[in-house]
């Protein structure tokens, strides 16, 4: 029953903070708002909810609120994995359609030789 309770407290915790913490976070971007982007850009000021409300839209625009931005998080690992899954030929299908565009693929297949060094 102790252990129940207690897992119900921390729930209503860590509820309240997150409750608390957009709180506070929308209260920081109004003042922003309000501060800067009528002196910038000639908008209005805008209220607590408007806040609110722009921060719920750069959470569904951007993705925030998650630490960072969850799509970035394992795009090394699944370029790994399929890099990986690649047969021989496909790796060099996507290396030769990548030279000369990004990254240490090598110089495109249309340029000359470099010179050798001389002794």
């Amino acid at each position: 029953m102790r252990v129940r309770a207690h897992g119900i407290s921390r729930i209503i915790r860590i509820v309240l903070l997150v409750v608390i913490g957009i709180g506070v976070f929308s209260f920081v971007v109004m003042w922003l708002w309000n501060h800067l982007m009528p002196q910038i850009f000639g908008l209005h000021a805008i209220g607590y909810w408007q806040a609110l409300g722009l921060l719920v839209l750069s959470k569904l625009f951007f993705g925030a609120f998650r630490g960072g931005p969850g799509w970035r998080r394992d795009w090394r690992a699944r370029m790994i994995q399929r890099w990986e899954d690649m047969t021989p030929e496909e790796r060099e299908k996507f290396s030769s359609g990548m030279r000369g565009r990004c990254g240490p693929f090598g110089p495109p297949e249309s340029a000359p030789p470099a010179p050798a060094p001389k002794e």
